[in-house]
């Protein structure tokens, strides 16, 4: 099964549903019968500013920092699930490496926090942004979940 899920960092119901719902499916389901896609952007819009393309987030720029993070987090060998802590505040968006120490230890968190700042976190993220444009039917809502390309 295809799982795609189009959602934002800050967003209580993303949360609710990454913890409680899609954690415990990948946790009692064989490895071969689960293939999850995170898509972290949900309703954040993408600007091209002078050239450069910067990203605003319905809930601010800690949620653009976290989508950032989660995104990275995927782009290495990672298994699910990345650092979701189930209550807000998510510690992992101030402070990314201490969060990694404690859910992936196995993540470099020195990596992981170059790469947000630089090109590859931009282009990732824009990645996520033509994901989530290119939806039909266009999302309406977070979190936005596929099954086998199927809403």
């Amino acid at each position: 099964v295809e799982l795609s899920l189009y959602y934002e960092s800050l967003c209580p119901a993303c949360r609710g549903f990454l913890v409680h719902q899609l954690f415990t499916s990948w946790l009692v389901l064989p490895p071969e019968v689960l293939n999850i896609t995170l898509v972290p952007y949900g309703n954040a819009q993408e600007k091209n500013e002078s050239g450069k393309l910067e990203f605003e987030c319905q809930h601010g720029q800690e949620e653009c920092l976290g989508n950032m993070i989660e995104v990275m987090g995927g782009s290495f060998p990672v298994t699910f699930p990345f650092p979701f802590p189930p209550d807000p505040p998510n510690p992992c968006i101030p402070h990314p490496g201490q969060c990694l120490q404690v859910y992936a230890p196995h993540l470099d968190g020195a990596r992981i926090s170059s790469c947000v700042r630089g090109p590859t976190g931009t282009a990732l993220m824009h990645r996520n942004a033509q994901l989530t444009q290119a939806l039909d039917p266009p999302h309406h809502y977070v979190p936005w979940i596929l099954i086998n390309g199927v809403r």
